[in-house]
């Protein structure tokens, strides 16, 4: 991707502000989304970056001056553009964030009605040729579109509601840490409907980044949060990225749970109350998913890892929930799209209904199968990396749904190259032993960087 314009990625556009992405960029943008998708009326939001409301600005007169009307919906989370797009019947949507990047950066996800996903094959290229060209030479306007402020966070989170009742959860002590991101605006109006305690760490929505940008899938973005909660004693402990589509969760300890993990609980969240359910799951790492799937009764269906794959997989199959080890998690609910706030109502529900804290549901499914989380690895050449160690486990079950995929009785692996950079990306599991777990990480790290 990036052919043209160099913000363009598989799945959306992302740069830095202003060389990569600007307003100009943005209004041609704009002007190539009407001509594409060719919507009557499309909602936009932004999160906390600082270049935010600029980029709408010229976004929103792209689409205007091409007969475009604008609903727009100020600084919010990523799944409420999807929420919006879907609940209010528009032709389609655009978010502006740049996830966890850092603040410099900015970008677009876009979506067409239904919140249907707009990724490299379904119309980002043509977008992107389309601004480059207009970037150039602009047409003349073609309309004059209108714009509507729309406060949405009441219907949004009413509509979190009818997925996971009130009802269902206990007045649990929880820590919640939005990372300065967009998350703590959208717990104000949700907080209130809970019978949880809560205690929040980081709420105001900030820019400027005080404490960092918010992924807590590293772990100095989490330190504060590991902190807060050892301080006091919580049933579990929540933390979102900036535009809170991600969320990640924490142990009565304040121990954090693997991405992988949260997929079972959730898996199990949702079986524990109907086992007539399918959940997609991605083959990075997957032996606990599909035992907890069996357990309860449900049906499992893989599928590559990446947002696009899995929303068309989850439509396909008519899944309920589809999850990533990436802390992705689609809900058929949501429109096959991905919600950061979803898992936070399951897991107390989950927590609350079974009984048991989140360090003990979590801690059994970590000493069944243990994983070594993805270890990346810089390398000249991804294909060569592959064949290597392909023709060094030629005995195994060899799968090719993304990447290399290699299992035995009691142990796999899963071998993946980076869309975006000479990256390889590498995930172990065993069955019940971490000793074996962890020499073959090794053996493996061993073959990738040799």
């Amino acid at each position: 991707m990036g052919q043209y314009l160099p913000c363009f990625k598989a799945y959306d556009v992302r740069g830095k502000v202003p060389s990569e992405l600007n307003p100009d960029i943005a209004y041609a943008i704009g002007r190539a989304y009407a001509d594409q998708v060719k919507p009557s009326k499309v909602c936009i939001g932004y999160d906390i970056r600082l270049s935010g409301p600029d980029l709408y600005r010229a976004l929103a007169k792209g689409l205007n001056d091409a007969g475009v009307d604008v609903m727009h919906l100020g600084m919010i989370g990523t799944e409420m553009v999807y929420f919006a797009t879907a609940a209010y019947g528009l032709d389609g949507g655009i978010m502006i964030t740049a996830s966890h990047n850092p603040p410099e950066y900015n970008g677009l996800k876009m979506v067409r009605a239904e919140s249907r996903p707009i990724s490299g094959d379904t119309g980002l290229l043509a977008i992107e040729k389309l601004a480059f060209d207009y970037l150039s030479e602009m047409p003349a306007p073609t309309g004059s579109g209108s714009i509507e402020d729309k406060d949405c966070y009441a219907d949004f989170v009413a509509h979190l509601l009818r997925i996971v009742s009130p009802s269902d959860i206990k007045p649990l002590r929880v820590l919640a840490d939005p990372g300065n991101g967009a998350a703590g605006l959208a717990l104000t109006p949700l907080l209130p409907h809970l019978p949880l305690e809560v205690t929040l760490v980081r709420p105001e929505p900030d820019g400027n980044f005080p404490n960092g940008v918010p992924n807590p899938i590293l772990e100095e973005s989490r330190a504060m949060t590991v902190a807060a909660m050892q301080r006091e004693s919580y049933a579990f402990g929540v933390a979102w990225d900036g535009d809170y589509d991600r969320c990640f969760f924490f142990d009565e300890h304040g121990e954090f749970i693997e991405g992988y993990y949260i997929v079972g609980l959730l898996a199990q969240a949702i079986l524990k109350k109907d086992p007539n359910h399918t959940i997609i799951y991605d083959p990075r790492l997957m032996w606990n998913t599909l035992d907890i799937v069996r357990q309860l009764g449900g049906r499992a269906v893989v599928c590559k890892s990446g947002h696009a794959f899995i929303k068309e997989k989850m439509r396909a199959e008519d899944a309920t929930y589809g999850g990533e080890m990436s802390a992705h998690h689609y809900f058929k609910d949501h429109w096959y799209c991905d919600s950061g706030m979803i898992p936070f109502l399951l897991v107390a529900r989950l927590v609350s209904q079974t009984g048991r804290n989140l360090g003990d549901l979590g801690g059994e499914m970590i000493a069944n199968y243990p994983c070594s989380g993805e270890v990346n690895s810089e390398v000249p050449d991804v294909k060569t990396v592959l064949a290597r160690v392909e023709s060094h486990y030629s005995d195994g079950i060899i799968d090719r749904i993304d990447g290399l995929s290699v299992e035995y009785p009691n142990w796999r692996f899963n071998l993946r190259g980076s869309n975006t950079e000479p990256v390889i990306r590498l995930n172990v599991e065993t069955r019940g032993d971490k000793a074996l777990m962890e020499s073959k990480t090794a053996e493996l790290l061993g073959l990738i960087r040799a």
